[in-house]
């Protein structure tokens, strides 16, 4: 089985994010691997380890994105391909997408995983958007998958009324989502072995794509919006007789629920 999985560059939003005139402030603004995208990278790797599967990870980006590729490299990674266009300045799900149509058919795979969505801007559209293109069976938000046979997989994903069980027949496009694993942590001898590793890096042409084939992207972003500040709860002091009166009348005077 040959598998490929997907990374992206995302700001890392365990950070403050400063806002002005309705644009992010790049200035101290670091970057990371998007969660999701992690728990891909570990979703193959299992599979190469327990499945004899082939690995191969693409991202879509300028030369920044290569530290990522390395780290993939000591999770466990196989391949890396990076794919470094300058006409990819501002590209939406649909564009993403499309060049890893390309990605996909240069390489003839039989399994891609994505992450559920990225956590720069929440679409989860891009692996959906790929299996349509592509005219392959997709299941999102998986938090398992099992391989059957050479042909087929077998995945859990999280649906609105409960875990629903799905059966595929191969190629597909799953994306998963943040309970399929915990992603491990590098070890020291694959961060060095990383270092060595080759990286594939091609623009379109050498992808043998061009920027009209790709499409202009069909979303943007508008602005950015502070959220509102969560104010300050109020405290309650006193005996529990005390406190329940005092509760209820904020519930029946400034709530109206009562």
């Amino acid at each position: 089985m040959k598998i490929l999985t997907t990374v992206k560059r995302v700001v890392d939003v365990e950070l403050n994010i400063h806002i002005e005139n309705g644009a992010i402030i790049e200035d101290g603004l670091q970057y990371v691997i998007n969660a999701w995208d992690e728990n891909a990278v570990e979703a193959a790797v299992q599979l190469k380890e327990n499945n004899g599967a082939q690995t191969t990870l693409v991202s879509i980006g300028g030369q920044d994105n290569i530290d990522m590729i390395r780290k993939c490299y000591a999770m466990g990674i196989e391949n890396g391909i990076l794919i470094d266009d300058p006409s990819l300045t501002a590209p939406d799900s649909a564009v993403f997408a499309k060049v890893l149509q390309k990605v996909y058919e240069t390489g003839t795979y039989d399994l891609v995983i994505t992450g559920k969505q990225a956590q720069d801007t929440d679409s989860g559209q891009t692996g959906i958007m790929l299996a349509e293109y592509l005219q392959v069976p997709c299941v999102s938000n998986v938090i398992s998958i099992e391989v059957v046979d050479e042909e087929h997989i077998k995945v859990s994903r999280l649906g609105d009324t409960g875990t629903e069980i799905v059966e595929l027949t191969l190629p597909a496009v799953v994306t998963v989502s943040d309970s399929i694993n915990e992603p491990r942590l590098p070890a020291m001898r694959g961060i060095m072995m990383a270092k060595k590793k080759k990286i594939q890096t091609m623009d379109l042409a050498e992808l043998g794509i061009t920027p009209d084939e790709v499409g202009a992207a069909k979303s943007e972003i508008a602005e950015f919006m502070k959220s509102e500040t969560r104010q300050a709860g109020q405290k309650f002091e006193g005996d529990a007789a005390e406190i329940t009166a005092q509760v209820v009348a904020l519930l029946a005077s400034e709530a109206k629920v009562l």
